[in-house]
């Protein structure tokens, strides 16, 4: 699926979901999880905010697989027992997942990362930097709070 045709996508790291999505315009916001009490609310999308997600977001969508290895979950190969990224991703106006993909090790060569399409019955290598791509937007949006303008 191409990036413009996604809805939202969240990524899990360290404990925490991240959640992105598009609002009504179709620009990019950091919406982080709520409560159950705070279900009714709306977010203004911040328009530099909005611009860094779609360029990470976009990097992300011209990812190239490089190569393709046999699933070998029980061996603990490739550190994905224990994934160190979620990443999920929706279509616009889609509550089901399209994809879900568990993000595992540095490969030995230290330019490449294992992936497993969730379901799937291989594991795929990336080029880390996408994934460093996704880490860095993260730690961007996790600085900047007030980016995310909740209102009750």
């Amino acid at each position: 699926v191409a990036v413009e045709e996604l809805g939202a996508m969240e990524l899990g790291h360290a404990g925490t979901i991240h959640r992105f999505e598009r609002d009504a315009a179709g620009a990019w916001l950091y919406h982080g999880v709520h409560a159950g009490a705070q279900a009714a609310h709306a977010h203004q999308t911040d328009l530099a905010q909005a611009q860094s997600i779609d360029k990470a977001f976009a990097g992300l969508g011209r990812t190239r697989i490089e190569r393709k290895l046999k699933l070998e979950m029980q061996s603990g190969a490739y550190g994905l027992t224990s994934p160190q990224m979620i990443i999920i991703v929706y279509g616009r106006g889609n509550p089901l997942p399209l994809a879900q993909f568990a993000v595992g090790d540095v490969a030995p060569d230290g330019l490449s990362r294992y992936v497993l399409p969730v379901g799937g019955n291989y594991v795929v290598t990336i080029a880390n930097y996408q994934i460093d791509n996704l880490l860095n937007l993260i730690q961007a949006v996790a600085q900047n709070p007030g980016q995310e303008n909740s209102k009750k």
